[in-house]
């Protein structure tokens, strides 16, 4: 069954494809990849928890159409049968009306969740259902780029076989804080990220990571010498996490990060960097660059069908 979300603006997805899965018209010839994405690159952290509500369906729809990211970021746990869901918690008591551990969920149970809407998120936004790995998968696939973050390593297996199986290998980041984990999704023919938190990364030796990492995802609160380290890490790319500001983005791009993930895509894109000559030497998008993006709008009606 294919649940749908109404949402203002909303383009129809389309057909099925050979594998059997939803495939957007835009896809063309091939999904969207990471080949695609700008020197300089905004993630949306779970969507964007400043703006909208996050890890959810119309959420994560918003920062799609917003269009002030260019890849969404989302949390994934295992429930009890083996089914990833949509989930930044190992229990259900923040997010949502219900309690207890999202482990010992199965998917039946899932489908009778719903998500609390947050206070403080512009707009306004009803309780509904959070989605599985495949809705999310399916709905955004090849449209966007994707950043999923495996809470529990023993969902990997399955995770890349989703990924492989929709031919998303290059569209989809999987994040982890485990270097083992990311050289093994690695060596599944995955996309490998890894971040690190500050302490973290005062004693990490990230140029050992260079030849099985694609993202070293790094904590903004980081030593200069640190952040620096990690950008001649040789690592491809290296982005900066949970920046929330236009002060914090700006000093990271300056010491060289090629992209930020962020709380509030769209306060950060109709924000110009300050500095510019220098922040452009390191890779920083200019004023006209920026002025491109879709402006930031809060979205004052939302109607989710999707429960």
């Amino acid at each position: 069954m294919v649940t749908r979300t109404v949402l203002t603006g909303l383009t129809a997805l389309a057909l099925a494809g050979p594998a059997g899965f939803l495939t957007p018209l835009e896809w063309g010839g091939g999904p969207l990849t990471v080949d695609a994405l700008p020197r300089i690159v905004y993630t949306a952290h779970r969507g964007g928890a400043l703006e909208v509500p996050e890890n959810s369906m119309s959420g994560l729809m918003a920062a799609f159409e917003r269009r002030t990211a260019q890849v969404i970021d989302v949390d994934t746990r295992m429930l009890r049968d083996g089914t990833p869901v949509v989930m930044h918690d190992a229990t259900l008591d923040r997010t949502t009306f219900s309690r207890g551990p999202v482990r010992d969920l199965t998917l039946r149970d899932w489908q009778r969740v719903r998500l609390r809407p947050p206070k403080g998120v512009p707009g306004r936004w009803r309780a509904e259902r959070p989605p599985t790995v495949a809705e999310v998968l399916d709905r955004f696939g090849g449209r966007v780029v994707l950043m999923l973050e495996a809470k529990d390593p023993q969902s990997l297996t399955r995770l890349g076989s989703m990924i492989h199986a929709r031919g998303l290998a290059r569209s989809v980041f999987v994040n982890t804080n485990k270097p083992w984990v990311a050289r093994r999704a690695h060596h599944l023919g995955l996309l490998a990220q890894l971040w690190r938190s500050r302490t973290q990364l005062r004693t990490d030796r990230p140029r050992e990571w260079a030849s099985f990492v694609d993202v070293l995802d790094v904590d903004y609160k980081a030593r200069d010498a640190d952040l620096l380290r990690a950008v001649n890490s040789g690592v491809p790319r290296v982005w900066a996490h949970t920046v929330t500001t236009p002060r914090q983005r700006d000093r990271v791009l300056r010491l060289g990060c090629g992209g930020v993930i962020t709380d509030a895509p769209g306060l950060l894109s109709r924000t110009p960097v300050r500095n510019r000559a220098k922040a452009e030497r390191a890779g920083a998008p200019s004023a006209a660059a920026q002025r491109g993006a879709m402006p930031y709008r809060a979205y004052s009606t939302r109607v989710s069908v999707y429960s």
